[in-house]
């Protein structure tokens, strides 16, 4: 598949890091570094613009490092990018930690993952008795237990 993208950043266009990965590394377009205080969110520019495919959604998600070392996360994750969007790209970081974070023009800030979807109609029923019955039902959050 390929995406048209345009880029109007001075950093590279996102690619793989490695031939298995799942995610592309998003990129800060800063003039100058950005301070996250403890607890505060901040919307990060990219520098990037793109035309998905109809049947694809962009997803920004974390990095692992930045949110082990750091504390920084993306805030709606994963954050999701529509095929109809054809404005910046933007990433929403919050620092969860107590020290504050510099975020420096050009860093690695967010990964981007390029999913297909289907959209679906809703049929409404007018009682649970009408969805099928399953092993698990209505077993929600810890309803395994812990193994």
């Amino acid at each position: 598949m390929t995406i048209k993208i345009h880029n109007q950043s001075s950093n590279p266009l996102p690619t793989y890091a490695s031939s298995s990965a799942a995610g592309m590394d998003l990129r800060a377009n800063l003039s100058e570094p950005v301070v996250l205080q403890p607890f505060e969110r901040k919307l990060i520019p990219t520098g990037l613009f793109m035309e998905l495919p109809a049947d694809c959604e962009a997803q920004v998600r974390p990095r692992s490092g930045l949110a082990l070392k750091h504390g920084i996360t993306v805030l709606n994750s994963p954050g999701t990018i529509d095929a109809d969007y054809r404005g910046e790209i933007g990433v929403i970081l919050i620092n969860l930690s107590q020290e504050p974070f510099e975020i420096q023009p050009g860093e690695r800030i967010a990964q981007m993952v390029i999913a297909q979807f289907r959209q679906v109609k809703m049929q409404e029923v007018n009682t649970l008795e009408e969805l099928s019955d399953t092993e698990r039902g209505a077993g929600g959050f810890g309803h395994s237990g812990k193994q």
